[in-house]
């Protein structure tokens, strides 16, 4: 059985053990987290909610809280001799996912 999850503006496919990066959730290491569900599924069965499947849920837990890998940005404005390098690393949050309810 698999499921669309959504969060953070994001819509991921998610069975029963997998481990995913989504972005930063408000919940400590350890925490248990409930997903609302978009569409859930068994093999070519499908069922898509509008926007939400009823009585379904997918319930997961916080494995650690971190940031990725730094990128940087350069700004440059040409005959101005502005230049500027901006670093950036964006919070996630590991999740395993425990059960597929639905």
């Amino acid at each position: 059985m698999y499921a669309v999850i959504e969060t953070g503006g994001k819509q991921y496919r998610v069975s029963e053990q997998d481990v995913l990066k989504v972005e930063k959730l408000d919940a400590n290491e350890g925490e248990e987290v409930t997903f609302q569900v978009v569409a859930i599924g068994q093999g070519a069965d499908i069922k898509v909610g509008a926007p939400y499947v009823d009585g379904a849920s997918v319930k997961a837990k916080v494995l650690c809280n971190g940031k990725g890998k730094k990128i940087y940005v350069n700004r440059y404005k040409p005959k101005k001799n502005e230049k500027k390098r901006i670093g950036h690393r964006q919070p996630f949050t590991q999740v395993q996912i425990v059960s597929v309810n639905g």
